[in-house]
């Protein structure tokens, strides 16, 4: 592992830009609107559960990985390499990898929503239909085209195009508040009467008949999960902070509080202007659009208490959506470039060249493993390809990409979670920052947040099986299972590599 030197000096960050920086990383508006749209009220309970039993255990776990490697390139890598050893580390990262893959399959498809929104104010993207195939084939083929042009770009160098990310995130901040601000006042003028009724069965049951058996509604778990996902990044930041061992975990506590409160708070406010059978429950709304869906109802439901005629209502909720369709379509095009790029490129460059064909970790003028991303570029165009053109409709097809999504998000984190006592048992290591103090209570963390991810994933995988709907079970695990595999024969492969080499030495 190649160590960094000379690196520039940073100005420390406190409490409360880490509590911003936190918020800004994970939440995610969307993330409300599909816990509404499968749990109704009842998602409260299980955001609450998740952030107890997954969030905070385990982001202290990355604070520690962190610093303890904060000098050594390959991040996530160079964190299980350095406790599990380079087999487990590179199939770990593979997989971790394949997340961001399914990522961009996910994500190449779903942003033609907020594109249509944009325009039209509804989504419009179940009408698409070109040479003859239905409308989700027709959006797959748009997906297949934008990894084209993207990766085309990105491998030219197109660093601006991150701005786009930064310019989202404030809108998604600013779109947040703005929606939390008009259900209140909502509500205030309904005087208090919701339209999704808030009875103590709500709190424990799910409105959605497919999430009605005890295995679907703890299927869940992993949505709430991924709803706090990407906190392994806040662990590469540790050493940038003031006083980071009173800081960090200060910070984690109030970010954990808050980001339970605004996403408890925020799928109780979409209850204030949705009704779910009537509003979510439809047909046409499934998990791309709900966002949508539910931010046009919420104009809509304005207009009516502002005494706007149909026609007006109607025009209101339109520019709702619109308003969210511009904010979400930037913000997931400016991820949507930099994501193309930037986990394949840390994990090539800060894992060793031996795991890797030549051309594979061969550098452009700008930077950029060009090869490798036109690899990429092929494998997210087959998979979109293979999942659209499977037989599905919308919301068959959305529900798989969002399950495939969560999963592959999910899965990782058994590695990063199940190698920390061994990292924690490891000698000679500085550990400028610790949280869990001794090893029982290391293993009893790692214990409860292992079992937590472990058992989320069970259920999602077990539920469509037991609805008979093999086809959305198929795709939910596939990722994970072939990338492992694929990881373990590159691996397989640069070990005879080695050793070949050795014996002609």
């Amino acid at each position: 592992m190649e160590e960094e030197t000379n690196a520039p000096k940073t100005k420390k960050i406190g409490l409360i830009g880490l509590v911003l920086m936190v918020f800004t990383s994970i939440y995610g508006l969307g993330n409300t609107t599909v816990a509404y749209d499968q749990m109704g009220y009842a998602a409260i309970m299980w955001y609450v559960i998740a952030a107890a039993l997954f969030f905070f255990p385990t982001i202290m776990m990355f604070a520690e990985y962190g610093s303890s490697f904060k000098a050594v390139r390959g991040g996530i890598y160079s964190w299980l390499a350095g406790s599990i050893g380079e087999r487990m580390a590179f199939i770990g990262t593979f997989i971790w990898l394949s997340s961001w893959i399914v990522w961009l399959v996910s994500e190449a498809s779903k942003v033609w929503i907020p594109f249509a929104v944009s325009f039209f104010g509804h989504d419009t993207t179940q009408t698409w239909h070109i040479f003859g195939l239905s409308s989700t084939e027709t959006i797959a083929l748009c997906g297949i085209a934008l990894v084209i042009v993207a990766t085309y770009f990105s491998v030219h160098g197109f660093k601006q195009i991150a701005r786009f990310a930064a310019f989202g995130g404030t809108i998604t901040l600013l779109v947040t508040g703005a929606f939390m601000l008009m259900s209140l006042v909502l509500i205030v003028i309904q005087k208090g009467q919701l339209a999704q009724p808030f009875t103590a069965k709500s709190i424990v049951s799910s409105p959605n008949p497919q999430f009605s058996s005890p295995v679907a509604i703890l299927s869940f778990v992993v949505y709430a999960i991924f709803a706090y996902g990407g906190m392994e990044t806040m662990g590469g930041v540790i050493d940038n902070v003031k006083k980071p061992e009173k800081t960090f975990p200060r910070a984690m506590i109030v970010s954990m509080i808050m980001m339970m409160v605004i996403y408890s708070v925020g799928i109780l406010l979409w209850g204030v202007s949705a009704n779910w059978h009537s509003i979510v429950g439809g047909k046409t709304t499934n998990l791309g659009n709900v966002l949508y869906v539910l931010m046009n109802n919420l104009g809509m439901q304005f207009g009516k208490v502002l005494g706007l005629s149909h026609a007006g209502t109607i025009t209101l909720g339109n520019w709702f959506a619109r308003i969210i369709g511009i904010e979400e379509f930037l913000s997931d095009m400016g991820a949507f470039f930099v994501l193309l790029y930037s986990p394949l490129k840390s994990f090539i460059l800060g894992s060793p060249k031996k795991f890797w064909p030549k051309k594979m970790t061969q550098i452009n003028k700008y930077g950029v493993p060009a090869f490798a991303m036109w690899v990429q570029a092929a494998i997210v165009s087959v998979m979109i390809f293979a999942v659209a053109f499977g037989g599905s409709n919308a919301k068959a097809f959305y529900t798989v990409l969002t399950d495939m999504e969560n999963i592959s998000g999910t899965f990782p984190y058994l590695f990063l979670v199940g190698a920390f006592p061994f990292f924690r048992m490891k000698k000679g290591l500085d550990r400028p920052f610790q949280f869990y103090h001794n090893m029982t209570t290391v293993w009893v963390s790692t214990a409860i947040a292992w079992l937590t991810i472990l058992f989320g994933i069970i259920f999602t995988e077990i539920e469509p099986i037991m609805t008979g709907d093999y086809y959305t079970a198929f795709w939910t695990i596939a990722g994970p299972i072939v990338f492992g595999i694929i990881a373990l024969i590159f691996y397989n492969m640069s070990e005879r590599r080695t050793a070949a080499a050795l014996d002609i030495d």
